[in-house]
């Protein structure tokens, strides 16, 4: 980038939209330009006249304004479409959560980032807790040795307060299913941890959300690695009132280790040969939407890593390919359903 400042414009004024403003904002080298929703700046809570305010993105991108960055924050079906406009008209993006709802359109905007020369980040948050960072670590240097078995458990509550008639929460088109939305950054600490996976068996039920969404709210995934071992994940947003919990553990040959709480923020089991346990650095609160909680707050790392990659400073946190492989693993969870939505 030529100029110090990068300049960022955010799609979709949401809580997450808006934590992406607020993010932007408190970097010295970012600067928060345009805003854009489709609801007038007012009714989204909004109050910030000095940042300029767009309806639609195609407005927003044909604008005389000066973008570098453009921060993809609205439905889940939307993202894909949204990213490669942005790129089209040359902006850099960041994507939130899932990139996309279908590997062939996360491969379009691959495909798009490409041609445009520009740079695509996928947010993924997990990745910069220290639990995760340490986990990484430990595998990264072979300490655990080879992988036996993979247990993942995101036992989340995310009830009618969540799923509000009318809103795009729980539609098959703009939200995709509960892996996408909920717990696509928990997939996304699997395959960056212990890569690809195979042989996938996985069972599905909708207790809780019959009358408030258009897929499940529980499953049971089995497969194996590719690169060895066996894993499962479940999961469910029937929990009822608040979250239970978000946990890993890790059976290896040369110990086990179990990071758990509600967020997967404490270390709760690490039995290693010949290795102690380092002290690591606190874990941010979980994002706080009121009636329900969801990861930690991790967001400021997302603006930090965009900033730093465009400055050629270092390299990008979460790419877009890793990004389309997790899109990749849910759809092929997915469609084991009986009737995939």
């Amino acid at each position: 980038m030529n100029s110090s400042i990068i300049k960022f414009a955010v799609v979709g004024m949401g809580h997450i939209g808006k934590r992406h403003a607020e993010m932007i904002r408190r970097h010295p080298q970012a600067r928060l330009v345009a805003m854009c929703d489709i609801v007038p700046a007012q009714q989204a809570g909004i109050a910030d006249a000095d940042v300029p305010w767009f309806n639609s993105i195609e407005a927003l991108l044909v604008s005389d304004l000066e973008v570098d960055v453009v921060n993809i924050c609205t439905p889940n079906g939307l993202h894909a479409r949204q990213a490669i406009l942005a790129l089209e008209a040359r902006k850099h993006v960041v994507i939130e959560k899932p990139m996309a709802l279908t590997k062939a359109d996360a491969e379009a905007v691959i495909f798009k980032a490409l041609q445009m020369s520009r740079q695509v980040f996928a947010v993924m948050q997990n990745r910069y807790s220290p639990p995760s960072a340490w986990l990484k670590q430990l595998i990264a240097e072979g300490v655990l040795g080879d992988i036996y078995m993979v247990q993942l458990n995101c036992y989340w509550n995310r009830d009618d307060r969540y799923y509000k008639p009318g809103n795009w929460h729980g539609t098959a088109q703009l939200d995709g299913g509960t892996l996408f939305t909920q717990f696509s950054h928990f997939i996304d600490t699997l395959y960056w941890l212990f890569g690809d996976i195979t042989n996938i068996k996985a069972a599905f039920g909708d207790f809780a959300h019959r009358h408030s969404t258009d897929f499940e709210d529980s499953g049971t995934v089995m497969f194996d690695f590719v690169n060895g071992g066996m894993g499962c994940i479940n999961y469910s947003t029937a929990v009822w009132d608040k979250n239970l919990e978000s946990s890993i553990s890790i059976v290896a040959e040369r110990g086990s280790v179990k990071v758990a709480g509600q967020y997967m923020n404490d270390v709760v089991y690490c039995h290693v040969k010949d290795y102690d346990m380092p002290v690591l650095a606190p874990v941010n609160p979980p994002n706080d939407y009121g009636a329900y909680k969801g990861s930690a707050a991790n967001h400021h790392y997302v603006i930090e890593n965009v900033v730093d990659t465009l400055h050629h400073r270092t390299a990008i946190s979460t790419n877009a390919l890793e990004g389309l492989k997790v899109v990749d693993i849910i759809e092929r969870i997915y469609s084991l359903k009986p009737n995939p939505t």
